[in-house]
This record gives C-alpha cells, structure tokens and sequence, in this order.
C-alpha cells in the first residue's frame, strides 16, 4: 500500500503550513525543570553556580571581603591607636585569651603582666600574674582617632580592662601593638594592589590591544619596548626607580609614586596577552561583522574581543595584585619603599630585620602572616574565577 502523498503537479504553488501559536521551549524538546532552569538562566547566574562549587575559591572570596571590609573601619577594629605606645610594656610577648579562671567561667579575659630583667642578657622577661585578671571589653571607648583622618572617634571593637593591657601580638621596641598596627597596615598593603593592578590593566589592555588590533610599526615599537622592560631585572629596577623619589616627598606622594612604579612594571606582560589574542580574534567573522557595520576600533575591542578572554584576565588580575603586595611588601623591608608615618605590612616587618632581634622577639614577623595568607587566597580565588568565566566548558 503506498502511503506517500501524491506530489504536486507541475508548476503547482507548494502548500507551507506555519503554526501561530507562541513559541514554547517545553514543546521544542521535553526537558526536566533542573535542566530548563539551566538553559534559560542568564550568564552571570551560570558563572555563580559554577564558582561556588569551587568551595576553596569560595571561601577565598569570602576571606579576601572580610579583609577590603575591615580596611574601611579599621580604627574601630584595632585596640589602640596607631601610634600609641606602652612604654612599661616594651618588647612584650603575645597575650592568651583565657575563657576560665579556677575552674569558673569568667568570659574572654587575660592575665596582668609583670616585667622582669635579664641582667645577664638584658632582655625583659614577662610573667602572668594568676591573681590579676583582665576582663576584655567590647564597643568600647578606649583610645582616641581620628576616622580616615577626618571624624574624631574613640569606639573600638575590643579594649583592654580598665588600667589593663591587651597585647595580642606581642609589642615592639617602642611598646607599640602589633595587632593594632598591623589592622592598620592592611589598608595600605590591601589598596596599593587594587590601585595598582587599575594602572596596570590600563596601560596593558590599551597599548597590547591596539597593538593586536591595528600591527605594523605601532606594534613593532611596543614590542620592541616591552622587552627591553622585560630584559631589565625587576629587583634592581624597582630599588633604581625607589630610590629616585625625593625624600622631601608627603607620605601620599611616596604612596602614589609606588603605585606607580609597581604599574609601570606590570603591564608588559598583560600587553603581550591582550596582543597575541587579539590577533587570533581579529579574523573572525563577527569582527568584520562590526567592521562593516561602521563601529570603531575602540568599540570592537571593547565590546567584542576583549569579552572573548575575559578569563584570562581574571586569573592575571587575580595573579597580578599579591605581586604588587609583595612588591610593596619588599621595597619597604628595604628601606626604599613607604616611610613612616604610613604603615604597612612591610615597614612592620622592618622591624625584624637584625637576627637577633628574630631570635629574642620572633613575634615581630606575625606581619609575614597576613602577607601569605592573602596571596593564597587570591591564588585560589583567581582559579576559581578564571573556571566559572566560561562556565559553557
């Protein structure tokens, strides 16, 4: 039995059917809720669900926002004022924070210090008296500031008991709180990575994608620049370019010309990236597309070609800002960097440059702690950025 329609006669118009019911999804292809959530989400929402499931990223992230957060209020946070000093309590070791006294709970206190002398070795020797205990005390007054250098204020998170200390880091040479000092020190060490990954992403995106975009002798000029730069050992470039800064300079002047320096050095190879993959992205066809359309070469770049490897940039912002933090961290220990009255995590740890000073006060180098952890975070955060921007993989 043929069971195929009888075709048209020659010349026939052909007969077309066209549905005008509204288009369905669900009708097309039967698929389950889980997968029509993932299909009509939106891409932002794609690249949340994936870097979350990168739990170490995660919690990366999280850390890393606690930090620029406690930057913003860190007067509140430290127990002391900046450049309070203790001067019956020099060189004093890290207090504990006890919960129990003898058996009964008396809540987050510590014990009073009493200081002895090594005459022998000259060295102070501290001693907890049993007997004397501190009580810590919570959104409380304690000493006077100034809040980002503009609103008086005297309200900490945590103080000392009244007539008490509180010294959880330990002290330096001038009975200084390194806690305190190095709260304070984050929000210089934290910025100067974000301020000057900002100049360097913008000297490497402009010069290396119009040197992609455009070639010939533009492109043969930045070349040939960025590898005299490169031929240049980092190190000695950054003491020569320190050391040139006048030291009749403010401390925000010195601040700036670091970050400066520090984005100087760091746009050649994110120029060299943008370049070689603008090269490969400008043959495709929707470039032309855009060419022939009348947009600019601003806009093709901005619009079209560098969202085709934003992860890349990701994972070289991410990679980009700890070495500036260590940069800054360097110059500083050295000598050739920030000077006081600013505070950072490398003039901290200037103060443990002598061996001896290490041996006898080894609590003068829980600066390095925060320096390491913050690279690790943004290590692992950058990794988790970098998989969730294409999260089509």
């Amino acid at each position: 039995m043929n069971t195929q329609s009888p075709l048209p006669a020659p010349g026939a118009p052909l007969q077309h059917y066209i549905s005008i019911e509204p288009f369905d999804l669900q009708s097309v292809e039967a698929m389950t809720p889980e997968q029509s959530k993932v299909f009509q989400a939106s891409q932002l929402r794609l690249m949340w669900w994936k870097f979350r499931k990168h739990r170490l990223a995660l919690v990366s992230g999280i850390f890393l926002a606690v930090l620029y957060f406690g930057i913003l209020i860190c007067e509140f946070l430290a127990p002391y004022n900046l450049h309070t000093r203790n001067m019956d309590y020099i060189y004093s070791p890290p207090q504990q924070v006890h919960l129990f006294h003898n058996g009964e709970f008396i809540g987050p206190f510590v014990y009073g210090r009493q200081m002895m002398l090594d005459m022998d070795t000259l060295k102070r020797n501290y001693i907890d008296k049993q007997d004397d205990v501190q009580r810590l005390r919570f959104f409380c007054k304690g000493d006077s500031y100034q809040f980002w250098g503009l609103i008086e204020g005297d309200r900490h998170f945590v103080c000392p008991a009244e007539n008490g200390q509180l010294f959880l880091a330990g002290t330096d040479r001038l009975g200084r709180d390194v806690l305190s000092r190095m709260i304070y020190g984050a929000r210089i060490s934290l910025t100067i990575g974000l301020v000057g990954i900002s100049f360097s992403f913008l000297l490497g995106i402009v010069i290396g994608g119009l040197a992609g975009y455009h070639g010939g002798i533009f492109d043969l000029i930045v070349q040939r620049i960025i590898e005299v730069l490169q031929s240049i050992p980092s190190i000695p470039l950054w003491l020569a370019l320190a050391a040139i800064m006048p030291i009749t300079w403010s401390p925000i002047l010195i601040y700036f010309g670091i970050t400066v320096i520090l984005g100087l050095l760091d746009w050649t190879g994110l120029a060299r990236a943008v370049r070689s993959k603008l090269l490969a992205l400008r043959e495709e066809d929707y470039v032309l597309a855009a060419q022939l359309m009348g947009a600019g070469s601003s806009r093709i770049i901005r619009r079209h070609l560098i969202p085709g490897f934003m992860s890349h940039l990701i994972a070289t912002a991410t990679l980009s800002i700890p070495g500036m933090i260590l940069g800054e961290t360097a110059l500083s220990f050295l000598g050739l960097g920030l000077r006081a009255p600013i505070t950072s995590w490398g003039i901290l740890l200037t103060e443990a440059r002598s061996v001896s000073v290490i041996a006898f006060y080894p609590w003068l180098l829980l600066p390095m702690l925060p320096v390491i952890l913050v690279i690790m975070a943004f290590n692992f955060l950058g990794d988790g950025l970098r998989d969730a921007a294409d999260p089509y993989k």
